[in-house]
């Protein structure tokens, strides 16, 4: 009795439609950050049956987190950091970045932000990123008119996404080669004040 010869390489067209999704949801979510961006339309500008997008994701949620491709989870990076009251949180914040960056996942982090520098596309999903699933963590409880609460969010990503590039992208010295504790100390204030402090800017004084 012969047998068939084993088949190798793709049994089926399921990998291909799953890049193609994924494909279709990063010009998507890029051209009409997550809000504006539903399952339908990434299933039909990747011409597919929405089943199928149902079928390698479950929900919108984990479709964009493998669209980002993040080289880390934020849930676990910022695990503790919500439940702590504002005027608290800041230390917690920058003692989980530094701690990230820290880690193993250094190498794809720099790769990550390299890679999404100079690409407009990469850009708006980073800034969809921090929007979504990082400031909308931090910022929790934070108290103030909502524009105001959104001020407070943009000015705390200045100082942590200005961190991470000079410290382990650009590795501005001495920042660079600064101790943890140093940096934790240094950079905490600022991101505080960002959180919850007084944002009326200093009055200077006419010589």
């Amino acid at each position: 009795m012969s047998l068939e010869p084993l088949r190798r390489g793709r049994r089926s067209g399921s990998d291909h439609s799953r890049e193609a999704i994924l494909v279709a949801a990063r010009k998507l979510f890029a051209e009409q950050g997550f809000d504006g961006t539903s399952l339908r339309q990434v299933a039909r500008e990747a011409s597919v049956d929405p089943a199928m997008v149902h079928h390698f994701f479950n929900g919108k949620d984990e479709l964009f987190a493998s669209s980002v491709e993040l080289p880390a989870d934020p849930d676990e990076v910022l695990a503790g950091v919500e439940t702590l009251e504002p005027g608290a949180r800041a230390e917690a914040l920058v003692r989980a970045v530094v701690r990230l960056w820290e880690s193993p996942a250094q190498p794809g982090l720099v790769a990550f932000v390299r890679g999404t520098i100079g690409s407009k596309a990469k850009t708006a999903l980073l800034r969809e990123t921090v929007s979504r699933t990082i400031l909308s963590r931090v910022m929790v409880g934070v108290q103030g008119p909502a524009e105001e609460v959104r001020l407070r969010g943009n000015l705390v990503a200045t100082q942590v996404v200005g961190l991470m590039l000079l410290r382990y992208v650009i590795r501005l010295e001495p920042l660079a080669s600064a101790d943890q504790e140093e940096v934790v100390s240094l950079v905490a204030p600022t991101i505080q004040r960002y959180l919850t402090g007084n944002l009326d800017s200093p009055q200077v004084s006419a010589c």
